[in-house]
C-alpha cells in the first residue's frame, strides 16, 4: 500500500468536555496518513487518479468547524469515517488529532488521540435453487451494492451446480462477489441475513432448498470463530461451487488458514475428485 501524509493541519474549532471549550474554541492540529494506491496516478501523471490532498485538507477543516464533540476521541472516529466515505481511492487512514491547549493545570507539551480505520474486503458466496434463481442472485448483488457502507467491486459468472449435502433437490445457481465495506463482520452478516429474509429464505432444513443463500467466505485475512459466524468459511476448500467463482474473481487471494491461493485449492480439489471411485463402483 502507498501512503499520502498530511502533517500539522491547524484548525480553530469548538470541541471539548467543558462548556467554555465549546463556547470559545481553541486550536486543533490534525495529521493524516492515507493509505491508497498511487501507481496509476504516477504512471499517467494524473491528479484525478489519486487523492487530492488539498481537497482532503478542506474536508478536514470543514468537518472540524461545522461539528462539536465533547471528546476528541469521538471527533477522530467521526472524521475518519467521513473521510473514508467521501474519498473513493482511500482504503485506510490513520488520524491524529492534537489538542495543545487542553485544560490541564500542570505543564504539558501536547495531548492527542491517534486512530487507524480502514475499508475491509470481503468475499461473499451466493446461491439459489428456487424460483427465478438468476433474479434472486442479481437482486442480492443490487441490495448489497445499494446498502450504506458496502460497495460491490467484482461479480463472478453465475454457474449451474449440483446440490451439496442433500442431493434430493433442484440444481443451484452459484456465484461469488467481492465487496468493500466499513461494516464489521457481524454487521455484514446481519445485512446478508436481512437480504436473505427479504427474498423469502426459510431455514427449515440444513443444506435444503433456498431462494437465496449469502455466505461470508472471507473477511480481510481475519479468522473468526463464533456461534453465528465462522470465517473463512470452514468447508470452502471442498466446494467446487465456491472455489470456481472465487478463482475467477480472486485467483491469487491466499486463504488465511491453509496458506494456499484460491486457484491452488481449486486445482487440488479437482485432483482429489478425479481420484475418487465413481458412484457405480461404490455400489
Amino acid at each position: 500500500m502507498d501512503y499520502i501524509r498530511i502533517k500539522g493541519l491547524t484548525v480553530y474549532a469548538h470541541h471539548g468536555a467543558l462548556v467554555k471549550e465549546r463556547a470559545e474554541g481553541q486550536e486543533f492540529v490534525i495529521s493524516a496518513k492515507m493509505g491508497t494506491s498511487i501507481a496509476k496516478a504516477a504512471k499517467d501523471d494524473d491528479l484525478e487518479k489519486t487523492i487530492d490532498y488539498g481537497k482532503v485538507c478542506e474536508m478536514i477543516a470543514e468537518f472540524m468547524t461545522k461539528n462539536r464533540f465533547n471528546l476528541i476521541e469521538t471527533c477522530a472516529e467521526r472524521l475518519a469515517d467521513h473521510l473514508l466515505r467521501m474519498n473513493e481511492g482511500l482504503s485506510e487512514i490513520t488520524l491524529e488529532i492534537h489538542k495543545p491547549s487542553a485544560p490541564i493545570s500542570r505543564p504539558f507539551e501536547d495531548v492527542s488521540v491517534c486512530i487507524t480505520r480502514k475499508k475491509h474486503v470481503s468475499y461473499i458466496g451466493l446461491g439459489s435453487n428456487m424460483g427465478d434463481r438468476k433474479e434472486y442472485l442479481y437482486g442480492a448483488v443490487e441490495a448489497l451494492n445499494t446498502y450504506p457502507d458496502i460497495e460491490v467491486k467484482k461479480i463472478s459468472t453465475f454457474i449451474e451446480t449440483k446440490p451439496y449435502g442433500n442431493e434430493d433437490q433442484d440444481d443451484f445457481l452459484n456465484g461469488a462477489i467481492e465487496v468493500e465495506t466499513m461494516l464489521s463482520p457481524m454487521e455484514l452478516l446481519e445485512v446478508c441475513q436481512k437480504i436473505e429474509n427479504e427474498a423469502g429464505r426459510e431455514r427449515k432444513e440444513h443444506w435444503g432448498p433456498r431462494t437465496l443463500d449469502l455466505d461470508i467466505l472471507i473477511y480481510d485475512n481475519q479468522i473468526i470463530e463464533t456461534e453465528r459466524l465462522v470465517v473463512p468459511h470452514p468447508d470452502m476448500m471442498n466446494r467446487d461451487f465456491v472455489l470456481r467463482p472465487m478463482t475467477e474473481i480472486a485467483p491469487g487471494f491466499v486463504h488465511p488458514v491453509t496458506g494456499k491461493t484460491m486457484g491452488r485449492m481449486m486445482v487440488e480439489l479437482h485432483e482429489k475428485e478425479s481420484t475418487r471411485p465413481s458412484k457405480w463402483w461404490k455400489r
